[in-house]
């Protein structure tokens, strides 16, 4: 991680265009910058493999749904947070990225298998007292309600329990909504909320996908 007293954010967009990610990425971009970061964007994966620039970056920020990253690209970046820099992202741009690609999943915690009903309402409840959840409370959702394959090493900080209504088979299962784990020396943290831009005018998805950046930017404790 970078040792320079300004904390540096490396935002990195792309993917499948359904999810928004420049819409996205801009939102915490902004957010980002109005707590002094110093803000890089990019839509070139490519970006992964100049070790100098990401061994320069408090946190790598991904939002890129899907697609296919290369070797060259995938060890440039598993390599910089095994290193110390931090990773962060929500629902498919960090969640559901690369699915040809487990090493990168291995270092997130998790993968989206499904989404059962599509867009619904469910609540997600707030599991755990953490710098990232401290003074937040369940709250409502409109949207994705992620069903994930996760890491039993994550740290889970918030869940959502399925009903069943669409697939009967899951009632009552207990999933992981947001996380934080280590990753060598890395600091990772994942939010599965923000299907599109407007489901982050919740305040409370706003704010745990933003706390999870700056925990894994080494700036919040």
């Amino acid at each position: 991680m970078t040792t320079t007293d300004t904390p540096r954010a490396l935002m990195v967009w792309g993917g499948w265009d359904g999810h928004e990610p420049q819409q996205t990425t801009e939102r915490f971009a902004a957010l980002l910058r109005e707590r002094g970061f110093d803000v890089t964007v990019t839509d070139n994966l490519d970006v992964y493999t100049d070790a100098d620039l990401l061994a320069r970056q408090s946190v790598i920020v991904q939002c890129v749904t899907m697609s296919t990253i290369t070797k060259e690209q995938v060890t440039g970046l598993l390599d910089a947070v095994r290193g110390g820099v931090g990773f962060a992202g929500w629902h498919g741009g960090a969640g559901d990225s690369f699915r040809n690609t487990p090493d990168y999943q291995y270092m997130v915690g998790g993968q989206w298998v499904a989404h059962p009903g599509n867009i619904i309402d469910y609540t997600v409840q707030i599991t755990a007292d953490h710098a990232i959840t401290r003074g937040l409370t369940d709250f409502a959702m409109h949207s994705e309600q992620y069903y994930l394959h996760t890491d039993p090493s994550n740290q889970v900080l918030a869940t959502t329990t399925f009903t069943g209504e669409h697939d009967a088979w899951i009632s009552g299962t207990v999933m992981p909504v947001a996380w934080t784990r280590m990753y060598g020396a890395g600091r990772v943290a994942y939010c599965a909320l923000g299907h599109v831009n407007p489901d982050f005018e919740v305040m409370e998805a706003r704010e745990l996908t933003l706390r999870g950046l700056l925990w894994a930017a080494g700036q919040l404790d």
